[in-house]
């Protein structure tokens, strides 16, 4: 049988991409961190030669000739030779380089260089429009790259909707016409309950978290709850940034970021254990295997599940608050010294239509993902021209959430998404939701007490799980084929719905 030993050649050449695209993140985390504001230019044009030059080496010849010596090209699997077969890690890691290396080539190197510098100088201008409320800042910029990823869409060519070739990037496999029914599912039961919510008489009221609580303890606790999930800091790091984020360049060097409110309390937790789900599923990547797919996360959707599962089904918890309250009242006494646990529980839980995304409640959260994919289908589609997208975003607010932005800040401006050139992301977003859910009620079934392990602190046998059932397998799977392997069922809405039901229906006193 033919093992991983046999395609070392291969594995040495995507070691090299690897370690390209390792320093372009580099240099991409720098930027969102410590970079000096004139670095911009500069730093735009070093992205784009490395990206170019990792591109090249993927698509260059001498990959294609290992490939098609060990790949069927029609099919894109593995030959087999009489008494001479492929190991199942061969056949995936082959499985899945046909697929990087199939669609790399479609793209031309120039238009890769382009597209990453032009990312690269959207991303300061972003950041520039978002501080100055300007859309009108980012408006030449934000053309540029919708241009550009109208031109993927082309080279990468789709069947149905040019938003297809777009969201397989993220979510290999996802489609409009898949995402569409499954949205409907979620928005027909999510409206009401949310309407149920918002009638009820229950009296949830979360102003203690907008006291003010100093920033340099926020920070402090959040890296406490970090080091309790299991998060490395020996191989990894916590910054500050405008929008928080997780970058990899290795299984031993994953670094996360967060951004701190002195009067907004939530916004730099949940972000900090928002991005060490995304840090763990990292750092617990195999070692030996980087460089090639089986040593990368399978998808954004699985990527989020994670970030999701530590956010919401452990962080807003009542199990994680019995053990980590006791702790935070001690760092914020004036704040919280009277705040029964029971109230403090109800405040990170309220519901309420919100603006900004990433602060959003687990109910209304999808409400928000639902509006961008509606968006930016009809921004790829052509239904949508870019300059309209402030008006456009505003009435979807209003249609889903009862909203209107006062700002661009708080409205089509907020995320960093179409800066980076992500278009086709945000619905990995909503997957991700469903996959914690389905994820973490198969946990509590295979570890014996995880909630009462939680309560203690304990954080690490959740991790462990993880580890073992997602982390350490990279792409070896599809995300289909490993979410029926650890749940033994395919994703379904319905665990995320039942879950928010409960829960919503006990804080809000619901009833049948």
């Amino acid at each position: 049988m033919k093992t991983l030993a046999t395609l070392e050649p291969l594995i040495a050449r995507l070691r090299e991409v690897q370690h390209l695209n390792s320093a372009a993140s580099l240099l991409s985390w720098d930027q969102e961190t410590y970079m000096p504001a004139g670095g911009g230019q500069a730093r735009a044009d070093q992205l784009a030669t490395l990206q170019g030059l990792a591109h090249d080496k993927l698509v260059s010849p001498e990959v294609e000739a290992l490939l098609t010596q060990w790949i069927d090209p029609a099919t894109g699997q593995a030959r087999d030779q009489p008494g001479d077969a492929w190991d199942e890690p061969s056949r995936a890691l082959l499985r899945e380089v046909w697929r990087d290396f199939s669609r790399a080539r479609k793209l031309p190197s120039d238009f890769v260089k382009r597209l990453g510098r032009e990312c690269s100088l959207a991303q300061q201008v972003w950041t520039e429009a978002r501080g100055q409320n300007s859309f009108a800042r980012f408006l030449p910029s934000l053309r540029t790259i919708v241009a550009l990823k109208l031109e993927e869409t082309r080279y990468l060519g789709y069947r149905d909707s040019p938003y297809d070739a777009l969201l397989d990037t993220y979510e290999p496999g996802a489609t409009v016409a898949a995402l569409t029914p499954l949205f409907t599912t979620l928005k027909a039961r999510l409206v009401p309950l949310l309407n149920r919510v918002m009638e009820s008489r229950a009296a949830v009221d979360d102003a203690l978290l907008f006291q003010a609580y100093d920033p340099t303890r926020q920070v402090e606790f959040g890296k406490l709850v970090l080091t309790a999930m299991g998060y490395d800091f020996d191989r990894g790091r916590l910054d500050l940034s405008a929008h928080p984020f997780t970058t990899s360049f290795h299984p031993t060097d994953v670094r996360v970021t967060t951004r701190v409110y002195e009067k907004e309390f939530s916004a730099c937790l949940f972000s900090c254990v928002h991005e060490g789900g995304h840090g763990l599923y990292d750092q617990g990547l195999d070692q030996e295997r980087y460089g090639t797919p089986l040593g990368e996360a399978l998808s954004l959707g699985i990527h989020e599940s994670q970030s999701r599962l530590w956010e919401n089904c452990v962080g807003r918890s009542r199990p994680f608050w019995r053990c980590f309250y006791p702790l935070l009242q001690q760092l914020f006494p004036e704040q919280l010294k009277a705040v029964e646990p029971d109230r403090f529980y109800a405040a990170i839980n309220r519901v309420k239509p919100s603006l900004i995304r990433v602060e959003a409640d687990e109910l209304t959260y999808n409400l928000h993902i639902m509006l961008r994919f509606e968006i930016e289908r009809e921004l790829i589609e052509g239904r949508i021209a870019v300059e309209d997208l402030p008006a456009a975003w505003n009435d979807k607010m209003r249609d889903y959430l009862g909203l209107v932005p006062p700002t661009d800040a708080e409205g089509v401006l907020q995320d960093v998404h179409w800066s980076l050139g992500a278009i086709g992301y945000f619905p990995t977003y909503a997957l991700g939701n469903l996959y914690s859910v389905q994820l973490y009620e198969q946990a509590r079934r295979d570890i014996q007490g995880l909630e009462e392990e939680i309560a203690a602190g304990r954080l690490t046998v959740l991790k462990k799980w993880l580890n073992q059932k997602v982390h350490r397998w990279g792409r070896t799977f599809t995300a289909d084929h490993l979410i029926r392997r650890v749940t033994g069922s395919p994703l379904s809405p319905e665990p995320f719905l039942a879950y928010l039901e409960k829960k919503y229906g006990e804080l809000y006193r619901l009833g049948g």
